[in-house]
């Protein structure tokens, strides 16, 4: 049995988007640590919260894929949340950043 699709909306209750935020940066983190180790890429991933306290993964060094990311003149891809909107319904609330 596949799992119940959920409307991508803010959650009200304080309480439970707070344990869902959680839930989700962990799982966040856990992909991208997959993505760097199965394709060998660098991933820096970026998240502040609605209190401004900044969360962050980074495969190597962060500031070294920071630096190689202000570095680049333009991007392959670059996505905004009205982008993913557009395309597939979802809104996000995360940079995530792949060199």
């Amino acid at each position: 049995m596949g799992r119940k699709k959920i409307q991508i909306t803010r959650i009200m209750d304080e309480r439970n988007r707070q344990v869902t935020f959680t839930k989700r940066k962990f799982g966040l983190m856990k992909k991208a640590y997959e993505l760097s180790v199965l394709c060998d890429c660098e991933i820096a991933l970026i998240i502040f919260n609605r209190s401004n306290k900044l969360f962050q993964y980074a495969s190597t060094d962060m500031d070294k894929v920071l630096l190689k990311y202000t570095e680049y003149n333009e991007p392959h891809e670059s996505r905004t949340n009205s982008d993913i909107v557009e395309v597939s319904g979802y809104t996000l609330q995360l940079l995530f950043v792949v060199i």
